[in-house]
């Protein structure tokens, strides 16, 4: 059986012929046992503080270096798990990654990051390679509705939270936020100052999170006694502010004239829906009031500060990464499997506060 460090279990020698130190070099410095060398290693929760650096000291002073490949094959898994989001451009998931690396970083796992792009294709592939790895587990936020594409991991044994979206299994964890319900306070606020007719702005409808969304907007109008006509829908290939602009472009070249007020599925688009109105001479909110999703940090320094549905974004990571590492630490025996499902905030700044007077007037 080979050892972390050396392939052998008392040290050799490396490829040069220099001397190489083992774990049971180590465990003898530290005045401990093997098995306390592999737990500081692998799992360092387990390990009492004092002798967790009384081990780590003996590693520095040794010059220890761990074999990771040798110890993923003695395993059947790596201390990595992946992560694997729709998009790395936007700032939403750069804060949820932030999230997911303070846990795993605690716990002693490294992160490896990928994106699908929004893309059924790559996520398929993506997903492969991660099987191929050895993760410990993945945490996904999915194209697909039903996050079906993961199998290939289930299959191997390996545990997968859906992320930033609710699991339809019940045998699985899954962390989101209501945006049925974040749609609704969107465009509800929307309503409540004044406007009579919208236009809701969207990415791919394969995406969970935009059908969820503009389902929440329809509650919305027929809340306030509207009808479906009372909603334009904008589709856009994908979710960023050059497709935001895009949308504008197409709401402007409209023979109607401009919706009360845009709804945007998400920051970025709605950042780009405001450059291009702004650029047309379209006066924000006067004209149009614009609402947007996520809260990123970019949407308070917009020109006109930006209104949006505010997510616990930070938070989703970490307790999906909580959840993860339980099921791992578990080998899948008695874990009871978690739906966290998170309520939205809605967050008003001036590009949807009414115009020229109280509440209800467009002015």
């Amino acid at each position: 059986m080979t050892t972390e460090g050396t392939g052998r279990p008392g040290g050799g020698r490396s490829a040069r012929g220099r001397p190489t130190v083992g774990i049971k070099q180590v465990a003898a410095r530290a005045g401990v046992s093997p098995g306390t060398v592999s737990n500081v290693l692998n799992r360092p929760e387990r390990v009492a503080e004092a002798t967790r650096a009384r081990v780590e000291r003996a590693i520095v002073e040794l010059g220890f270096v761990r074999n990771g490949s040798a110890s993923t094959l003695r395993a059947g898994h790596s201390s990595t798990i992946g992560l694997m989001v729709l998009d790395l451009a936007n700032p939403f998931f750069t804060d949820l990654a932030r999230g997911v690396e303070d846990v795993a970083s605690e716990r002693g796992y490294a992160v490896i990051l990928a994106s699908s792009a929004e893309s059924d294709e790559r996520e398929q592939r993506n997903l492969r390679v991660l099987a191929e790895q050895r993760v410990r587990g993945v945490l996904l936020t999915p194209v697909g509705d039903d996050g079906a594409n993961a199998d290939v991991l289930r299959d191997r044994g390996v545990p997968v939270v859906l992320l930033d979206h609710p699991t339809p299994r019940a045998n699985q964890c899954s962390v989101a936020v209501d945006d049925v319900a974040g749609g609704e306070l969107a465009a509800g606020r929307l309503l409540d100052d004044g406007a009579r007719t919208l236009a809701y702005v969207a990415g791919p409808s394969v995406l969970r999170q935009c059908a969820d969304r503009r389902k929440g907007a329809l509650r919305a109008l027929k809340a306030a006694g509207l009808g479906r006509e009372a909603m334009r829908e904008v589709t856009v290939p994908a979710m960023n502010a050059r497709s935001g602009q895009e949308a504008a472009l197409r709401l402007l070249a409209d023979d109607r004239p401009l919706p009360d007020a845009i709804f945007c599925a998400n920051d970025l688009i709605a950042l780009g829906v405001q450059r291009e109105l702004l650029n047309a001479g379209v006066k924000v909110p006067t004209d149009v009031a614009i609402m947007g999703y996520d809260d990123i940090e970019f949407s308070a320094a917009a020109a006109v500060p930006l209104s949006s549905v505010r997510q616990p974004t930070y938070q989703l990571g970490r307790i999906a990464t909580e959840l993860l590492l339980e099921e791992c630490d578990d080998e899948g025996a008695g874990h009871a499997h978690q739906q966290v499902m998170f309520q939205p905030e809605l967050v008003v700044r001036e590009s949807s506060r009414p115009a020229g007077g109280p509440k209800g007037d467009r002015g």
